[in-house]
């Protein structure tokens, strides 16, 4: 994770303003590079891409079937609602 800057920097009451230094804080380029969205989107990703697969691992075949019927039930009424 990037490194976290401390100061003795005290943070706004306000809380617009608050909330302006967060986002400054929590955009603004780190030393290696990567900023905390980046990082934590990085993260992110990461686990979107195991996820998927674990649970569908953990899921018996009928219930896998039964979660696919309804997926596919709700794509079609979207589309049957589209085209109207």
């Amino acid at each position: 994770m990037p490194s976290v800057r401390r100061s003795s920097k005290k943070l706004p009451k306000d809380v617009n303003q608050l909330a302006a230094e967060i986002v400054r804080l929590s955009t603004e380029d780190q030393p290696g590079g990567e900023t905390i969205k980046e990082y934590l989107s990085r993260i992110g990703r990461k686990g979107g891409l195991k996820g998927g697969k674990a649970r569908a691992s953990k899921l018996s075949k009928p219930k896998r079937s039964e979660i696919a019927r309804k997926a596919a039930e709700t794509r079609w009424a979207k589309q049957r609602d589209s085209s109207v």
